[in-house]
């Protein structure tokens, strides 16, 4: 499904991101000087290495730039040549560091001990992401039937979800726990993963380099998949800028370990580089905050930090030399919560909040349907009977609230029972108060 652009100054619409070749050093944005101390810094920590795994290891093409860069190197004895492995060009050759470079690089990790992918500069990060921007999500009822047809909704509920989806800003899900906030949102992820987008693997400013892609908050694409947010695919052979990586657009979920620190830029004092913040990870995406309230900071406090970017899509971060600087705020936010809108918002911050849906407790029908699926997918034969006992005796009786996740939970214990028995699991009665006995607790 197409995620088309919106309107942005001086940013044509339709127009599919795709990183243009790199043929010079001119290109890279970067300067030579610091491309020769990142070539030193890789070479003193991985010892001889060809230049063709140089340029590798360096993301940039041998030829135009590398050889440029080593020759500028050799040229001030700074490395040298210590064999050929008979392969054809300077590119098979075998560099090594010399006690010049060495000496050179211990000033550059002096400071910055970043050796990795070589950076894109910042501004041209800034026009890629405006260019892939996800826009607003064209989904019709037709497509949320799809990506919700493994969960049981309210048909009201149901009907507020796709126009919340569609609106591409913020959403707050509240309501019980277990009723299927966090199983919603992850639905709305799946269908952001069915696309993809290009990020660099770090950012490059003021000297400073920021580093964006993450193997665990980021899945690969394969390059032959059409990005989303153009008209049309390139072909995959076509030559790229290979500092950037295809990725599905991103779903990152972030729980009760949130901070405000953790919103802004990250220092590492260290390794002197930074790790961009989980709102910058997701841009293009989704960014999930399941279970709000239970930070260790006050939510008012993180929801001040929020207003900004939910109102002007643009968000503001510092570098530790005191710089601000803006950079896109292309996020669908996602507000997770079981814990009352009263005791974690006020009204002017709900105002901002696009969209505000509760997640109720199921109905007995619902819930009757979530136990025939749930029972079914585990392999227990289904019994009306035996689910109108467990409702009369553990919920009806005892005044207990329906919810979503109890079905599966429940339906978990009579497994785990029938298999200590070593016999057929079953919704009989005694299977039933075995399993309730195990599972429920007064409070």
């Amino acid at each position: 499904m197409a995620l088309p652009n919106r309107g942005q100054p001086g940013v044509p619409t339709n127009v599919q991101f795709f990183p243009p070749s790199i043929n010079s050093v001119d290109d890279t944005g970067l300067s030579p000087l610091w491309l020769q101390d990142l070539v030193l810094k890789i070479l003193y920590f991985q010892g001889y290495m060809s230049g063709t795994r140089i340029s590798e290891a360096i993301a940039l093409p041998f030829a135009g730039v590398m050889d440029q860069i080593l020759q500028g190197l050799k040229t001030e004895k700074l490395i040298e040549i210590k064999s050929s492995q008979g392969g054809l060009g300077e590119g098979s050759y075998t560099y090594g560091i010399t006690s010049a470079g060495i000496a050179r690089a211990r000033e550059a990790l002096d400071r910055s001990q970043y050796a990795g992918p070589a950076p894109v500069p910042f501004d041209v990060y800034n026009d890629a992401i405006r260019r892939q921007k996800s826009g607003r999500m064209t989904v019709t009822t037709r497509t949320m039937r799809q990506i919700l047809s493994q969960l049981v909704i309210s048909e009201t509920t149901f009907q507020r979800l796709g126009p919340a989806l569609n609106s591409g800003a913020s959403i707050f899900l509240y309501g019980p726990p277990g009723n299927g906030k966090t199983s919603i949102a992850r639905a709305f992820g799946n269908l952001v993963l069915s696309q993809a987008m290009y990020i660099p693997y770090a950012l490059y400013l003021d000297g400073q380099v920021i580093k964006l892609y993450d193997a665990v908050s980021h899945r690969l694409a394969p390059e032959s998949e059409t990005s989303g947010g153009g008209t049309g695919a390139l072909r995959p052979s076509t030559r790229r800028d290979p500092r950037w990586v295809k990725i599905r657009r991103p779903f990152i979920v972030v729980g009760g370990e949130l901070t405000l620190e953790g919103l802004d830029l990250v220092f590492d004092d260290t390794h002197k580089f930074y790790e961009a913040p989980f709102q910058v990870k997701a841009n293009g995406g989704i960014l999930l905050i399941d279970d709000f309230g239970r930070q260790q900071v006050r939510p008012r406090d993180l929801l001040n930090r929020w207003i900004v970017p939910l109102e002007n899509r643009i968000d503001f971060l510092t570098l530790h030399t005191g710089r601000k600087f803006e950079v896109p705020f292309d996020v669908l936010v996602v507000f997770s919560t079981n814990l009352p809108p009263k005791d974690l918002v006020d009204e002017a911050f709900l105002r901002r909040l696009r969209h505000k849906i509760e997640i109720g407790d199921p109905s007995y029908e619902e819930y009757r349907e979530i136990f025939k699926r749930v029972s079914a997918d585990k392999k227990i034969p289904y019994a009306d009977q035996g689910l109108a006992y467990l409702l009369q005796e553990y919920y009806i009786k005892r005044n207990r609230k329906l919810r979503a996740s109890h079905p599966r939970d429940l339906c978990d214990q009579i497994l785990d029972i029938a298999s200590y028995l070593a016999v057929e699991p079953a919704m009989s009665r005694e299977m039933i108060d075995r399993a309730a006995s195990a599972y429920f607790v007064d409070l």
